[in-house]
């Protein structure tokens, strides 16, 4: 699978599962993983979950507009810039959103996120 198509199958995956199961992305997060939320950084898969299980909604809706990828050191690595817009049960308005994943590959064959870093963009 090219990085291109690698990269839209994690984003399809990783908001799928936020939208619906935040707690399920546990698996896609390690102990040096780190999260940069709105300024405030994480470390370590279950500190990341608990601050996004934490959120002040229980249901969401991401619409993705546009998935940027490219290469990422000799290890195969990937940076992964995403941007779209975040509906909240109850809101009018959607909030727009941008997020950028730094994916390591897995002994086994697949990917964890090594960076993250996720910032509304308020106009």
């Amino acid at each position: 699978m090219d990085a291109d198509a690698l990269s839209k199958a994690f984003v399809e995956h990783y908001y799928s599962t936020f939208d619906g199961n935040r707690a399920g992305l546990a698996n896609l997060y390690q102990e040096a993983s780190m999260l940069s939320f709105e300024g405030q950084k994480i470390q370590g898969s279950q500190n990341i979950v608990a601050k996004l299980t934490s959120l002040p909604f229980q249901q969401c809706q991401h619409s993705i507009s546009t998935v940027d990828c490219q290469p990422s050191g000799p290890a195969g690595g990937m940076l992964v810039f995403v941007s779209g817009n975040l509906q909240l049960a109850g809101e009018q308005h959607a909030l727009k959103f941008s997020q950028m994943f730094h994916l390591m590959p897995t002994p086994q064959g697949s990917f964890y996120v090594l960076n993250d870093i996720f910032r509304l963009n308020y106009a």
